[in-house]
């Protein structure tokens, strides 16, 4: 049996130091996205083996699928603009980034959802998908 926290919910914004980091994390793997920095994005992503980033096309398990995907993937992502971005602590070593965009090419709205670990003395994706409403 699972146990359950019979006390009181988590606090997500216990962690404004976290909360900090992770905006600066997000900002610069957004930039490096629009961009398209494959170097950048590959040291952003963990070199964990169960690392997972579920993309609008692809699933992607492991360092080295990941990083083979950016490398193939030569006209990087389509421009976009980020309409809202939700950032939540699940620790002092722990957090997740939401960001709802439009794709500017054809005005697709696009989620994005990612879960950082601080791995290392650097905060790295562990998990991240990609997908767009109908």
């Amino acid at each position: 049996m699972i146990p359950v926290n019979k006390g009181a919910p988590m606090d997500l914004t216990a962690y404004p130091e976290t909360i900090s980091a992770l905006t600066l994390a997000s900002d610069q793997y957004e930039e490096a996205l629009a961009q398209n920095d494959v170097t950048a994005l590959d040291a952003l992503f963990s070199n964990q083996p169960n690392v997972i980033r579920l993309g609008a096309t692809e699933n992607l398990f492991g360092p080295e699928e990941i990083a083979a995907f950016r490398r193939e993937r030569t006209d990087g992502a389509p421009p976009r603009e980020r309409l809202r971005r939700d950032i939540i602590s699940l620790g002092a070593d722990a957090g997740c980034v939401t960001i709802l965009f439009r794709n500017l090419h054809n005005g697709r709205i696009g989620r994005q959802s990612q879960t950082w670990i601080r791995q290392d003395a650097a905060w790295k994706v562990i998990v991240a998908h990609v997908s767009f409403l109908a």
